[in-house]
């Protein structure tokens, strides 16, 4: 992860009461509304990404496996120079980048554990790579570890600082992250107006985060760095996403694909505005199938089995969900799918006791408002309704501002009879439409009196 508010509603009804001419005129407005519903705007051109997704030959994964091959056999050369061991597990991460392959990322990590053993794990360079490694892997306190121990180093303060907001942030230390972001404070520097955009999307504030992230670009575009300048594209992508620019989340997913026409996150964007926006699930299927014979992040397999339930093929549908539980139910992954496999194993309805079990250990992981959405969307699919309202209560509402946290929420106060408050937060949940997708989006209505809009209001 891995995208909200998009479809802006206007409010129906104020104040509503239930004589019979106020009644009549809800109905009215419903039915205006409904025969109103168009075909949303298409934004899309297959002319603008076929060349893309048409790609005979993968030029970024060849490149990382020619860096492989040059720097270990430089290690065979010189045996004795140990930093040519973190060269190959660099080119180890950008192997994992290039094909999602868990592999990769494992033997980053064998690499970077032999290059601190050899340093007795008191390089700050060699402590923060693994860091890394560690973030991609979701061992935040493995990483925050590390960290820890650069800070005391005191080498590199400036830069450690900057991963301990990371860090801080992903495992749900608020109050440190933003001690950390304020150590760093600098609106000159790239490093920083990024964590800044992206502490103001963590808080709610999606129109500073893209202001933020803008002024981010303007540093990478002038640093002509090709690396930076991608990430900042889909980031921003993913920002004008969330805030119902769907032109402007497209036309960056491009940018990014003019950089690196292997970029598999910017083609995944792109079929999400295809199927969530669009409406049109074969284009989308057309698309993810292209990235996914290169590229093999299980998530994928998800996606595709969400399209194929819109589409009603629920052959395909579980097609996909077998191809995703075999990839995932390999060891090296650890717990980088937990969030998946728990709403995975209570919609299906499969292995809710195991759900329940994966859940308690993210919260312990990663005490998150996000985390806990898992153990309370567990309990209710388990019926412990009381626990899960308890845990929405206390660690959910006023804590996070992401869509399906929300939508689960919604969800358990309707099951624990709090209607109003169901009802307030699906009103909300209108306005991320796209991210949630089709299927959660009509399911987050369809018991509403709201009508979910095929085309944006503007």
């Amino acid at each position: 992860m891995l995208v909200s508010e998009l479809f802006k509603t206007k409010k129906l009804i104020k104040n509503y009461t239930m004589n019979s001419q106020k009644y009549i005129l809800i109905v009215c407005i419903a039915l205006i509304l409904s025969s109103c519903n168009t075909s949303p705007e298409k934004i899309t051109n297959t002319s603008d990404y076929d060349t893309y997704i048409e790609l005979a030959e993968n030029k970024t994964l060849q490149n990382a496996m020619i860096d492989n091959e040059f720097w270990k056999h430089k290690l065979e050369k010189a045996p004795n120079q140990f930093p040519y061991i973190s060269k190959i597990a660099a080119t180890y991460s950008h192997l994992f980048a290039a094909t999602g392959k868990i592999e990769y990322l494992k033997k980053a990590e064998e690499e970077l554990v032999k290059v601190n053993e050899i340093t007795g794990y008191n390089n700050p360079s060699f402590l923060m790579s693994l860091s890394v490694n560690y973030i991609s892997q979701h061992k935040f306190k493995e990483s925050l570890e590390l960290l820890t121990k650069v800070e005391l180093i005191g080498d590199r303060l400036s830069d450690v600082q900057k991963m301990l907001f990371d860090v801080h942030l992903e495992l749900g230390n608020n109050d440190l992250a933003k001690l950390y972001l304020e150590k760093i404070k600098n609106m000159n520097d790239f490093d920083y107006l990024i964590r800044l955009a992206k502490w103001s999307d963590h808080q709610g504030d999606l129109d500073s985060a893209i202001k933020y992230l803008e002024k981010a670009r303007v540093i990478a575009e002038s640093s002509n760095l090709s690396s930076i300048k991608q990430w900042t594209y889909t980031n921003l992508a993913d920002f004008y996403g969330h805030s119902g620019d769907i032109k402007a989340s497209y036309n960056h997913f491009l940018k990014a694909l003019e950089i690196d026409p292997n970029d598999a996150y910017a083609k995944k964007g792109i079929a999400w505005i295809v199927y969530s926006y669009e409406k049109n699930p074969d284009e989308a299927l057309r698309i993810l199938n292209s990235i996914t014979t290169t590229f093999f992040a299980p998530d994928y397999y998800l996606l595709k089995a969400e399209i194929f339930e819109y589409k009603g093929d629920i052959v395909s549908k579980n097609e996909q969900l077998k191809l995703y539980e075999r990839a995932v139910a390999d060891t090296l992954y650890g717990d980088m799918y937990n969030k998946y496999n728990v709403f995975l194993y209570t919609d299906e309805n499969k292995k809710i006791d195991e759900a329940i079990a994966i859940a308690k250990i993210e919260v312990e992981h990663r005490p998150t408002p996000q985390s806990y959405v898992l153990l309370a969307w567990a309990y209710y699919s388990n019926g412990n309704i009381d626990d899960a309202l308890n845990i929405v209560n206390q660690h959910i509402i006023g804590h996070t501002y992401e869509p399906s946290a929300l939508y689960h929420s919604a969800e358990i106060y309707k099951e624990a009879g709090e209607t109003e408050k169901a009802n307030a937060l699906k009103k909300e949940l209108l306005e991320s439409a796209y991210e949630l997708g089709p299927l959660v989006a009509e399911k987050a209505v369809s018991y509403t009196h709201l009508t979910l809009p095929t085309t944006p209001y503007v």
